[in-house]
């Protein structure tokens, strides 16, 4: 998968840094350093799908991060977390 860009909402770009305690610089980070993308949800206009990217940090973070791929290959960040063990292992054995 190519990404282009990254689009951020501010409301997002807020509620990861709040509430999962995740800078948009990392997230930055994980689409950089071998992102194992994952097809999560068809999205609400054709073409337009949901998809999750798991990667680690430089400074070593495991993140998963969800965007809507957007037909111009632009992601647009809908959240970011750090992952759960499952899918630790998931991204391990990629």
């Amino acid at each position: 998968m190519q990404i282009k860009g990254i689009i951020w909402l501010e409301n997002i770009v807020e509620k990861i840094t709040t509430k999962h305690n995740v800078a948009r610089e990392e997230v930055i980070e994980i689409f950089k350093n071998k992102p194992y993308f994952l097809y999560v949800e068809k999205g609400f206009r054709k073409m337009e799908d949901v998809y999750s990217v798991l990667g680690r940090t430089s400074s070593g973070r495991y993140l998963i991060a969800f965007f809507v791929y957007k037909r111009n290959k632009n992601a647009i960040i809908i959240s970011a977390r750090d992952m759960t063990d499952k899918e630790k292992k998931k991204y391990e054995k990629k």
